[in-house]
């Protein structure tokens, strides 16, 4: 277990690099999160898909299947990829602030 700091707080992740408290998550939290997944700077389309995320998770408390994900946000595979290069279940979904999805996203 590491941490993440930000703005000289300490914020706790898991062995895989995901928040081990959602309520920590923030903006500055996913701008450094981003950062450790390769994402320099998150656009207006990173934040559609981090919403969408973050709110999908908020309703059901797991992420949204890929499939839906598209979908509902407009993206296709490919973008969602460009746009998190290590994928939407390890990037994506790291970013947003969610826990570490146990099953296919």
């Amino acid at each position: 277990m590491a941490d993440l700091i930000v703005n000289g707080q300490a914020i706790p992740l898991d062995e895989d690099g995901f928040l081990e408290d959602t309520e920590l998550w923030n903006e500055e939290v996913a701008k450094a999160l981003a950062l450790t997944e390769d994402v320099p700077e998150l656009t207006e389309e990173h934040w559609k898909v981090i919403n969408y995320l973050r709110d999908y998770f908020a309703k059901f408390g797991v992420a949204p299947m890929v499939r839906k994900l598209c979908k509902d946000t407009g993206c296709d595979l490919k973008t969602i990829y460009e746009l998190f290069p290590s994928g939407p279940a390890k990037g994506a979904c790291k970013i947003a602030g969610l826990l570490k999805p146990t099953g296919c996203v």
